[in-house]
Order: structure tokens, then C-alpha cells, then sequence
């Protein structure tokens, strides 16, 4: 035969150019040419053939379980030996194999002829053409591994699934023999655990704390808040990031501010908005002070209490949430204003109508009350709100222990607390209370007993009381009694009343 099938050589055996010890041995056939070659209807014959077999190999499927497919033979293929589609001949090429006679079902039948190696190209890849592609095999790392410190540069990528398959091969296989990076591994393994799993998504109460002394430390301001004014400045940011997601629920939710008053715990009941106005309208005391508008306008009270019973009286209807707006841009202004004011401001009088405070002292007062009104708030919509940190918690329990002895003075001027017993001279050590304050901003005061131009000292200790931090404060603050608030007490019982007393009277609305 002569054509596309021998590769276009001459087939014949025994030509007139051929030796004669080489006439009529067979030779062996040539290099199939591609299909795309082939003849139109021989390229046909070879497509029939080729689904003939493997719609055979389907249906056979089911009866060989665990027997590999049969490898077709190229040269039978390719002439339609064994597939029902011979060259010329009058049968269905669509048509299944005949079975073999000879060949017992289910026995793996063999080629007729050995395969060619050189001729073979099986269109199909010897499989199901119809049939998923089989999976890859796993990547085998290429070339050398690579040195101690790439791959320990790796584990990161590593623990986090990030690595080609070639990089996950090499890292894995340096862990078996390296166990400080096995260790580091597992490390990493766990901390990436650690990345997946559920948090509250509440900010820290620090953060804006920690980001601004940061920030700070790297650059600092051209004009810095004063380190007297930095509590309220905290204060007044933490209760506005708690308004911020408040509905109108939320803003007419009731409570009730407490305080005390000579002997006795008073209540008033208000709603989140009211509280607000309240704190606005004592801010304006400070605001007044400074030369900027007094919320309330002219004239107006400078009783913290006449001035909340003022701004009540006049907000018909009660309050809504656009109270935040006005109370967020005066305590903006109040910062803004003591930050340029200099120096020379901290000392300036800012009068509560009874008692009147430097404007350092002022500005302290007015962060502890924004603070327990944030308690307040907080628990009328069941949410969590943390006390302030430690050094702000300090200078406000500092600021309640300088002004206990005028607090007790009063009390002794109404007959609501024992006479003095030893009387000293302005500015000499006198009888002492040690109170001792646990916790975050605590620290060890000596309050003078007898007159508030005397001077405590440990030496003249005659009692002491323990405390935590924020029970102090809340006992200052009229939340507990006093009676509630002593957790430990060592000596002069009658001074220890006294103190925790005036510690008491100190609250007001």
C-alpha cells in the first residue's frame, strides 16, 4: 500500500532497486503522519473508529471492575482492525465489536500486533475521551531545597496557607529536621487560630488614649491640650462614641440621678437626653468663666441645680437627640479655648454660686461628673462603660480628698458632724484620717481632721479607712452610702463617720 499510511514510502516488498538479501523481509512502518494530514476520508474512517472504541469501553465498563482498559493498537486503530470499521468494507463503523470466540468475558484481550513505539499517537491519550481528567499529582519541590533562613522566612506564609505548592514542599520537609522551626511553625499555626475567632467588636476604652499618646510621642502637638483638661477631654469623647448609635428609644430611656443630701439619699428621675442638658448646662459655669456663651443666656443661675431645674423648665418638649449636637460643640470649644489660653488660665475662678473652683479644679470636677453620668446613661440601655484610666481616675480622686475637709468643716458648721478636738495653727500638722485607696488611680491621702487650713500627716494618723478607687468614687459621687462603702476601717470610729460623710455630701445634681 502506498499513500499517508506508510509515511510516503514505497511499501512494496522487493523492488527493482532492492538487494536480493533484502527482498521480502517486512519493514518497519514509519512515523504516522498527524490527522490534520490525512485525507478527508481517511481522517474520517480514523474519527469513527476512535468513538466506535471508546463507546464500546463505556458499556464494558460495569463488567470489569478492577481490569485496566484495553490499549488500543495504533496500526489496527488506524485501519479499523478489531473496531468494527474496517477501509471498505460494508459494516455499521457506529456498530459494537463482535465478540471474540476464543477470548472468555471478562479476560483483558491482547493486541494483535505489539504497539509501535515510534508510530503510535493515540488521539485519546489511551482514555475515555468522555471522562474527567484524572487529579494531578502533587508538586514535587524543584532543584536544591533552599537555605535555613529563606524557609524560616517562610513559616508565616506558611501558617497562613500562602505558600506555592513548591514552598509548602520545601518548608514541610525543613520542619522534620529542624525543630526550632517546628516550634515556630506550631506557634504560628495557633496564633492564625487565634485571627479566625469571634470578637467583640466594641473598641477598647483605651484605644483613643493609647492612639493619641502615640501619636504624640512621635510628634507633638503645636498647641497641646493641658494636662488638667486632658481628663474631660477624654471623658466627653468616650460618652459621645456611646450617644453616637443612640435611637430615639434610647434617648428617652429613663433613670434616675442620685446624690445625697445632709443625712439622706435623694433621687430624681430624668431621661438620656435630660442628663445631657444637665451636663451642658453646668459646662456653661466653665464656659462662662472663659468668655464664651453661656448655653442658658443672660442672666442665668450659677446654682448647678437652679440651672438644671432652668433648662428642664424651658426644653417643652423634653429633650430629643439633637441635644448631642450643642453639648459636643461646647465641650469642642471648651478644649479648644484652655489649649490657647496659656498658662495663666489654669487658676482662674469659675464660681458654683455656694463654692468656687480654679478653673484646673473645674475642669477635673466636670470630667467626674461626665463620667458617672455616663454610668448612669450606660445602665439605663444595659451597656457596659469602664471606669476611666488610671492617672485620670487619680486626679479625681485627688481632687475629692483636698476638698473633704471643707466638706467636713461644713458639716460641723450645720451640727451634722463631731466638734473639732485639737485645734492648730493654719498650715501645722494636725489630727489625721490615712485613706487608703486599692486599685487603678489609687494611692495613700491624710485628711485633715480638725480644721481645713491644717495640714495631714501620717504621724498625726488617728484612723484609716481602705477603699477601692471606683467605690470612692461612687461614694463621692451619692451612688453608695456610706455605710456601703468602707471596706476596711482601723481606729477613731467617730472620725471614720465624719469623713465618709463628708465624702458623701460632696454629690449634688
Amino acid at each position: 500500500m502506498n499513500g499517508p499510511f506508510d509515511g510516503g514510502r514505497n511499501g512494496d516488498r522487493g523492488g527493482p532497486d532492492e538487494p536480493e538479501d533484502v527482498r521480502g523481509i517486512p519493514r518497519i512502518p514509519g512515523q504516522r503522519t498527524a490527522a490534520d494530514d490525512l485525507d478527508p476520508p481517511a481522517a474520517d474512517v480514523l474519527r469513527r473508529a476512535v468513538e466506535s472504541h471508546a463507546r464500546a469501553a463505556r458499556a464494558a465498563e460495569p463488567s470489569r471492575e478492577r481490569e485496566e482498559p484495553e490499549e488500543p493498537d495504533a496500526t489496527d486503530e488506524a485501519a479499523g482492525v478489531d473496531s468494527g470499521a474496517g477501509v471498505g468494507s460494508g459494516t455499521d463503523p457506529d456498530a459494537p465489536p463482535d465478540p471474540d470466540p476464543d477470548v472468555s468475558p471478562g479476560t483483558p484481550r491482547e493486541p494483535a500486533h505489539p504497539p509501535d513505539p515510534a508510530g503510535e499517537r493515540d488521539m485519546t491519550g489511551g482514555r475515555d475521551p468522555y471522562a474527567p481528567p484524572p487529579p494531578r499529582p502533587p508538586a514535587e519541590p524543584v532543584g536544591p531545597p533552599p537555605s535555613h533562613s529563606v524557609l524560616k522566612s517562610l513559616l508565616g506564609a506558611w501558617a497562613l496557607a500562602a505558600c506555592s505548592p513548591e514552598e509548602t514542599t520545601h518548608v514541610e520537609n525543613h520542619l522534620t529536621e529542624c525543630a526550632p522551626c517546628a516550634d515556630e511553625a506550631l506557634k504560628l499555626r495557633d496564633a492564625v487560630g487565634l485571627l479566625q475567632a469571634d470578637r467583640n467588636l466594641d473598641l477598647p476604652p483605651l484605644l483613643r488614649a493609647r492612639v493619641l499618646e502615640n501619636c504624640l510621642d512621635r510628634r507633638a502637638a503645636r498647641i497641646p491640650v493641658p494636662a488638667w483638661a486632658t481628663p474631660y477631654d477624654a471623658e466627653t469623647a468616650r460618652l459621645d462614641a456611646l450617644l453616637r448609635d443612640f435611637g430615639d428609644a434610647e434617648w428617652h430611656a429613663p433613670l434616675q440621678l442620685r446624690w445625697f443630701e445632709k443625712e439622706e439619699r435623694t433621687a430624681r428621675r430624668a431621661t438620656v437626653a435630660g442628663v445631657i442638658g444637665h451636663l451642658m448646662t453646668v459646662d456653661g459655669l466653665v464656659a462662662s468663666a472663659l468668655g464664651l456663651d453661656d448655653p442658658l443666656g443672660e442672666p442665668a443661675p450659677l446654682s448647678p441645680a437652679d440651672r438644671t431645674e432652668a433648662f428642664w423648665r424651658s426644653a417643652h418638649p423634653p429633650p430629643t437627640r439633637t441635644i448631642r449636637e450643642p453639648w459636643r460643640d461646647q465641650s469642642h470649644t471648651l478644649i479648644r479655648t484652655v489649649s490657647f489660653a496659656g498658662r495663666g488660665v489654669a487658676e482662674l475662678s469659675v464660681s458654683y454660686g455656694e463654692f468656687a473652683l480654679p478653673l484646673r479644679d473645674a475642669m477635673i470636677d466636670r470630667a467626674f461628673e461626665c463620667w458617672i453620668h455616663g454610668v448612669d446613661i450606660a445602665d439605663a440601655v444595659d451597656y457596659p462603660y469602664p471606669p476611666p484610666s488610671g492617672p485620670h481616675l487619680h486626679v479625681m480622686i485627688d481632687l475629692a480628698a483636698q476638698l473633704i475637709p471643707s466638706a467636713l468643716a461644713a458639716r460641723r458648721r450645720a451640727g451634722l458632724a463631731s466638734p473639732a478636738q485639737q485645734l492648730v495653727v493654719p498650715g501645722s500638722p494636725g489630727r489625721s484620717l490615712h485613706l487608703e485607696v486599692e486599685g487603678a488611680g489609687g494611692g495613700n491621702w491624710y485628711i485633715a481632721l480638725d480644721s481645713p487650713a491644717a495640714v495631714g500627716t501620717a504621724e498625726r494618723a488617728v484612723a484609716q479607712v481602705a477603699l477601692d478607687g471606683v467605690e470612692f468614687c461612687q461614694l463621692v459621687a451619692g451612688h453608695i452610702s456610706p455605710e456601703e462603702a468602707a471596706a476596711g476601717q482601723d481606729g477613731d470610729r467617730e472620725a471614720i463617720r465624719d469623713v465618709l460623710f463628708a465624702a458623701a455630701s460632696l454629690s449634688r445634681l
